[in-house]
This record gives structure tokens, C-alpha cells and sequence, in this order.
């Protein structure tokens, strides 16, 4: 895994990280990123993976001017098939793109923020 962004100084740091290198209580959000790109399925494999931490508003029901916002971890996966062929593959065809769980977001946040 190979974190791109800038700091907060608007540097990018190089990094690189093996499944080793994860750290235990981060596994399980591991986990639900590779869940959300197996559903991928064949003929499609992931060459790339592009995480994005942003909020979503949840609405009450019935009330427009009730809502909560939710910050959550939104994939969009680069995909290759045997011919060679490439395709974007985003939240808005796959919705379990959309990472709501706190596990996610921390582990957003451990790989990006200094």
C-alpha cells in the first residue's frame, strides 16, 4: 500500500507499506477495504485503488431539515481484464465503496495525518 497525499505543509511524503508493516488494530479496516474490491469479481482485477476521506449527510425520514452528516472513506478502483481493457469502477455502481464504519476512517487517518 502506497498512501498519496499532502501534509499539512502540503508535502508529499513517500511511503510504502507491506501487509506486515499494517498495524494490528488497523486490520480489521484491511479487511473492509479488500471486502469492498472483491465484489469486483472476474473477468475484473484491481490495479489501483483510490481512497478518499469525505462526509456524507444521513437525512431523518420525512424531515428535509433534519439531517446528520458522516464522515466517511470512499473507494474508486481502477480495474484490468485479460484483454487489457481498463475501467473505473466508483461508490456510485457500487455503494459498499462507501466505507461508513469508524474503523475505516481511523485508518484513513493513521496513513494520512503526520
Amino acid at each position: 500500500m502506497t498512501p498519496i497525499y499532502r501534509d499539512k505543509s502540503g508535502y508529499r511524503p513517500p511511503a510504502r507499506y507491506t501487509a506486515d508493516e499494517i498495524p494490528a488494530e488497523q486490520a480489521p479496516a484491511m479487511a473492509a477495504v479488500v471486502a469492498a474490491l472483491v465484489g469486483l469479481a472476474e473477468p475484473w482485477q484491481a490495479s489501483q485503488v483510490w481512497a478518499r476521506r469525505n462526509w456524507v449527510l444521513r437525512f431523518s425520514r420525512g424531515d428535509a431539515g433534519s439531517y446528520q452528516t458522516k464522515e466517511v472513506v470512499i473507494l474508486t478502483v481502477e480495474a484490468i481484464n485479460a484483454q487489457g481493457g481498463r475501467k473505473l469502477f466508483t461508490a456510485i455502481e457500487y455503494p459498499s465503496f462507501v466505507l461508513k464504519d469508524s474503523a475505516s476512517v481511523a485508518f484513513f487517518r493513521y496513513f494520512t495525518q503526520s
